[in-house]
């Protein structure tokens, strides 16, 4: 394993401030007790599933990797790259569970800001990321955009979001009052009420998920656009939140 620095920006300073190394020694912790919990092993089964869908082995990419706590479930990997803001995170993610069930034969870590960092262009075949995005970090065109250009030609784009209607986000007046008018308010309107709800892409529903893979994304050196279609979307709930699940695939135009 080799870890790598980056000068860090906004969001990585909140999360190396956050996720320090007290933080982190209880995240590894919790790693080991989520083995028994079946929404866990669900998510495990999830990622697996979607390494099954290729043919070959692949170049994968965890975005937000934390303490590592995915990578078991990551099959026919040829290179694992985990990245993550937090070098308290990285530290522990050098001993991840289940370290003995890791099949890929190669595992890097990266340390670096999520909102800025960049990987070379067609790095990767699977981008996934478990808990980070519409959680900890916006999901938006940006983010969407950054990763289509760093999946190869028909990669896959397998991500969580927390739905706004998960039972721990914050039931404000504001927020019911929102979610009543939604429905009736056209056009413009109803996509501002829209991207207030979700917070700017800080909570993620099917609507946000479908509008926002649904972006063209553009790769000018390579003079190259497409998108994402979406090859599955469903809800899922943890043992904390109830979440979007997606697994969307590169396409060019």
């Amino acid at each position: 394993m080799m870890e790598t620095g980056e000068s860090k920006g906004p969001w990585a300073r909140k999360a190396e401030a956050l996720y320090d190394d007290a933080y982190a020694r209880k995240y590894r912790d919790r790693d080991e007790a989520l083995l028994e919990e079946r929404s866990h092993q669900n998510l495990i089964s999830w990622l697996q599933q979607v390494c099954g869908r290729f043919h070959h082995r692949i170049d994968v990419l965890d975005l937000g990797c934390g303490t590592g706590r995915y990578f078991w479930g990551v099959d026919n990997a040829r290179s694992l790259v985990g990245f993550d803001a937090s070098a308290a995170m990285l530290a522990r993610a050098r001993h991840p569970v289940r370290a003995d069930r890791i099949t890929a034969r190669e595992l890097r870590l990266e340390q670096g800001d999520l909102a800025t960092h960049e990987f070379p262009d067609a790095s990767f075949d699977l981008v996934y990321s478990i808990g980070v995005l519409a959680e900890h970090v916006p999901l938006d065109a940006a983010i969407v955009e950054r990763v289509w250009r760093w999946l190869k030609p028909e990669g896959r784009f397998a991500f969580t979001t927390v739905d706004p209607k998960s039972p721990d986000v914050p039931r404000t007046w504001q927020r019911s009052l929102a979610a009543l008018l939604l429905p009736l308010a056209p056009g413009s309107l109803g996509r501002a009420l829209h991207r207030r709800l979700m917070a700017d892409g800080m909570y993620g529903d099917e609507r946000w998920i479908r509008e926002v893979l649904a972006q063209p994304s553009r790769n000018a050196s390579a003079g190259q656009a497409g998108a994402f279609v979406i090859e599955s979307l469903e809800q899922f709930r943890s043992d904390v939140h109830l979440h979007g699940r997606c697994v969307a695939r590169k396409v060019s135009t």
